[in-house]
């Protein structure tokens, strides 16, 4: 077969290929050309060089309307074991991998980004969400991709997890993680509320009784995936987990299943919430396609302080953060820098004197 497939190659006419070449046109999705797809019994006959015509063959992929090499007045006989390894042949050449095809979908331009945080549809929380989240720098940051698989880890009301879901489009999926509770203890909570990151905005209206409770965050996903649908928005289904951080996700997406992780300003709550770090970020890194990403955004810390003051400022420093995540086998790739203030004393829970709150965006990838 080998054989067979190296006197094909050999009967091409180089000079033909070349000028082809550049006609290849690649399907949806795939870097395969289309020519390479699908050869097919071809409907006509054609003449040999003596003039005399011959019984239609299998149509040859790089025959590109040149007559095709005979023996004499018989046609070159191919069997369709030697297709299938000329294809082959010709698409290891060309650099054609599985892998390659499946990511094939350009990240979302900065006009597609803008036409989604436009959706009439989105609630005012979220705008006024969108005035220190910055969605459009953070979108573009990720480099999100229509048709991936994300998991948003401690998806709280899902802020983040609806945006996903709107980027990713229906042909993906996005879960939000959740840490269950425990119905026979109390929330934990931190000994200081969180702080304004962005003190320096206009001040919303104070509302005139003690704000509620937030949902479950499952129950927060399933409405925003219900509202999604009421609204015909072309989304990814957002599927909630409640499931430790240790553990986020079910088995069947734990190994080599998920393209993008995203931890928005919560990393830092892992440590007055007792989180075993390690444990989750190895569970993330198994759970990650290769070259798939971990993005996670935070507050800035002082140096030194580590994880200390997760409870009271709300902060974790950058370095020890990255220390940790690289320690479960990432690398880091790209620092996004649209969040930081050097200004900020990082002394505090709100800056003193009003300022937006240094924050850092670091994308790892799994290698």
């Amino acid at each position: 077969m080998a054989a067979e497939a190296k006197g094909v190659l050999a009967a091409r006419r180089p000079e033909t290929y070349r000028s082809r070449s550049s006609a290849f046109r690649t399907t949806q999705g795939s870097s395969t050309p289309t020519e390479l797809l699908a050869p097919s019994l071809s409907t006509t006959s054609r003449a040999s060089p003596s003039g005399k015509r011959i019984q239609p063959a299998i149509h040859d992929p790089f025959w590109y309307g040149q007559p095709m090499r005979t023996t004499g007045d018989k046609p070159m006989k191919m069997t369709r074991k030697g297709v299938l390894l000329a294809i082959i042949t010709n698409a290891v050449l060309l650099g054609i991998h599985p892998t390659e095809a499946e990511q094939a979908s350009p990240p979302l331009s900065s006009a597609q980004i803008i036409e989604i945080l436009s959706s009439p549809d989105r609630t005012a929380a979220d705008r006024t969400n969108d005035l220190r989240r910055k969605p459009e720098q953070m979108l573009g940051f990720i480099g999100i991709r229509p048709g991936i698989i994300a998991l948003d880890l401690s998806a709280a009301g899902g802020y983040t997890t609806e945006l996903l879901a709107r980027s990713i489009g229906p042909t993906g999926k996005v879960y939000g993680q959740s840490r269950p509770r425990d119905p026979n203890q109390a929330p934990t909570s931190s000994s200081v509320p969180e702080g304004n990151s962005r003190p320096n905005l206009a001040p919303v209206a104070t509302p005139a009784a003690p704000p509620a409770a937030p949902r479950p965050s499952p129950v927060a996903l399933a409405d925003r995936d219900a509202k999604l649908h009421e609204a015909s928005i072309s989304a990814a289904p957002i599927v909630a987990l409640s499931r430790p951080f240790e553990d986020p996700v079910p088995s069947e997406l734990a190994s080599e299943q998920i393209d993008l992780v995203t931890l928005m300003f919560n990393y830092h709550d892992l440590g007055h919430l007792g989180v075993d770090r390690a444990a989750m970020n190895r569970a993330v890194f198994r759970a990650l396609k290769p070259g798939g990403l971990y993005v996670i955004a935070d507050h800035a810390g002082r140096p030194g302080t580590g994880i200390s003051e997760s409870g009271t400022l709300h902060r974790i420093e950058e370095a020890f953060l990255r220390q940790e995540v690289e320690a479960a086998g990432f690398r880091l790739v790209e620092e996004g820098k649209f969040l930081r203030n050097p200004n900020d004393p990082r002394d505090k829970n709100t800056p003193d004197p009003p300022q937006p709150k240094d924050e850092f965006v670091l994308k790892f990838v799994r290698p």
